[in-house]
């Protein structure tokens, strides 16, 4: 008989194999840095664009922020964090742009 902890396994290996379990390693500084995010964004402090722990404090409460920010980060946005334009990231797909956006929100 299977011991508890081999079923365990068994069972988040499946769940990771059918991608019910988001693989976080995807989302991080070095996609950001890959798609130049970078150069504008900080972690923690601002550049051009504001602090990624800024932007995770400030859509902290908000249930749509993934899809918020993946829109913004592919089309750009103007006015939420001041006068210079967010331009839009062509070079981000849909799915990393949800990476980044699931990234910059669990940034303390």
């Amino acid at each position: 008989m299977k011991s508890s902890l081999t079923k365990t396994v068994l069972a988040l290996s499946a769940a990771l194999g059918a991608g019910l379990i988001a693989a976080p390693a995807f989302a991080n500084a070095d996609l950001a840095q890959k798609k130049n995010c970078m150069a504008c964004h900080a972690v923690d402090k601002k550049l051009v664009g504001p602090a990624y722990k800024d932007v995770a404090a400030k859509y902290a409460k908000d249930k749509a922020a993934v899809a918020t920010l993946s829109t913004k980060i592919i089309k750009g946005g103007s006015g939420v964090w001041g006068p210079v334009p967010m331009p839009a990231n062509s070079q981000v797909s849909e799915a990393e742009a949800k990476q980044l956006a699931t990234w910059i929100l669990s940034v303390k």
